[in-house]
């Protein structure tokens, strides 16, 4: 199986020894490649999330001589659905994935724009989004969160697993590699304003990517506490999975390999991965 994700993927799906989704599926006995974007060069700029996946993840997917299944976490899963548009795959699964922007809450879609508008006119004399501005958005989605969550950091033992596996996360979130300007530009402006993807109005290398015409077996895994992507928001394939568990806790909670990864790997099987 191949696995997207746009931001930071590494690091998030392979943590530590206890909270790596790969290492899990490794051992469960499948073979899943894990798709790591890298830093963007400069002449990057103008490569949007269409391009991510017609210049990059489907040549990478023509060296591959066997239908593969696709595993997207987060956008990396609203990616693999267009992805699984242009070329065969034996299936699709999605993680915690946007794809129904106008279901997320007014005052958050308001929120994000106010962000984005204040952000835009650094981000494009750079020519591309420090993941400091992503982290900015994901913590004024729930700053109650991010202030609960430190301080209960500051009562984890210095050293413990606990302890450990907070800093690891930390610096996941806040070290990832920028956006490219381009698809920043689209992610914020033609899929949370516009809703081109809820509205079936997306085309990646000239189609139109609708996830409910898609031929191959489907799973959407949702969770019903997530402020960052809504259950509401996620894509409705032919499977649905719904979990209590965060955005980040379906990857690498201590719930998250009974509640989230143990489901995966059975879904996998079934379908042939």
């Amino acid at each position: 199986m191949l696995i997207p994700s746009l931001i930071n993927p590494a690091d998030v799906l392979n943590l530590g020894e206890q909270t790596s989704l790969m290492r899990y599926l490794a051992e469960r006995g499948h073979d899943p490649w894990l798709v790591d974007w890298g830093a963007p060069a400069p002449d990057d700029r103008d490569l949007d999330l269409g391009g991510h996946i017609t210049d990059r993840l489907l040549p990478l997917l023509e060296h591959i001589d066997r239908p593969v299944i696709l595993v997207g976490y987060c956008l990396g899963g609203t990616m693999a659905l267009a992805a699984a548009a242009h070329r065969e795959a034996r299936a699709v699964a999605t993680i915690a994935s946007p794809w129904v922007f106008s279901a997320y809450p007014d005052e958050h879609s308001a929120l994000i724009a106010r962000l984005w508008a204040e952000a835009k006119p650094l981000c494009d004399r750079l020519g591309y989004v420090p993941m400091e501005v992503l982290q900015s958005g994901f913590w004024a989605l729930d700053p109650g969160r991010t202030v609960r969550k430190y301080a209960a950091f500051a009562d984890m033992e210095p050293g413990s697993d606990a302890h450990t596996a907070f800093l690891a996360v930390e610096d996941w979130a806040n070290d990832g590699p920028p956006l490219t300007y381009a698809a920043a530009r689209e992610l914020f402006e033609d899929l949370y304003a516009a809703d081109r993807t809820g509205a079936g109005g997306w085309t990646v290398g000239g189609l139109t990517v609708d996830p409910g015409s898609l031929p191959c077996p489907s799973l959407s895994i949702r969770s019903t506490t997530d402020r960052i992507v809504p259950a509401a928001a996620a894509p409705r394939l032919r499977e649905q999975h719904d979990s209590a568990l965060g955005h980040v806790g379906m990857i690498v909670s201590r719930g998250a390999p009974q509640k989230i990864w143990v489901r995966l790997s059975d879904w996998l099987y079934e379908n042939g991965g």
